[in-house]
């Protein structure tokens, strides 16, 4: 079950709710950074392709809160990104891309419960990539960008791998203290 989905409903308190908004907001924030970061670095291999590391957050965020609160950080750092970056044309690409990155990690998440980090954050880069490209060759309707397409997906491989090891290493080595304090307020504060 993937966090933020309880039987217990969605009761919270101002003060887990308050936990919860920074929580996201420093999430947005260091993707946001990462984002701009990566921005300034040359495309791998193929025009436009990067590592993704902002997509750190969106699937810490995903694993700590769910799929709604994923969604978000995904939306305010591409909103964000494209306008400090100056590269609005391009959130057609980003923003669509990293939602249904989101989506099938949430899908994956509940489908199979077990599988690995790295497994959902490398099928979530391959998808994010190839939704990616495909919008490109849509929108611009060059023979090329379809060519592009099988090396996108060959650099989801190790992207998703690096982001999802990142993130496994958040969510292994992180106190546990520091994890439940950030979920729900420090009530189940469990000695690490």
């Amino acid at each position: 079950m993937l966090r933020g989905q309880s039987d217990e409903g969605n009761c919270m308190t101002g003060r887990n709710m308050l936990r919860k908004i920074t929580t996201l907001s420093l999430f947005t924030a260091l993707s946001l950074v990462m984002f701009i970061v990566e921005s300034q670095l040359p495309p791998l291999f193929v025009p436009g392709a990067k590592l993704g590391l902002s997509n750190i957050f969106s699937l810490a965020a995903l694993v700590f809160y769910g799929p709604i609160e994923a969604m978000a950080v995904v939306l305010a750092r591409t909103l964000l990104g494209s306008l400090v970056t100056g590269t609005v044309s391009a959130l057609i690409y980003s923003l669509t891309a990293g939602l249904s990155a989101i989506l099938v990690a949430s899908l994956l998440m509940l489908a199979y419960p077990k599988i690995s980090l790295i497994a959902v954050s490398v099928t979530s880069a391959v998808v994010h990539n190839l939704t990616q490209g495909l919008i490109f060759a849509l929108v611009s309707g060059s023979a090329q960008a379809w060519s592009y397409l099988p090396y996108l997906a060959l650099i989801g491989l190790p992207s998703g791998a690096l982001v999802g090891a990142v993130v496994f290493l958040l969510v292994k080595h992180l106190p546990r203290s520091v994890i439940y304090a950030a979920l729900d307020g420090g009530k189940t504060i469990e000695k690490d």
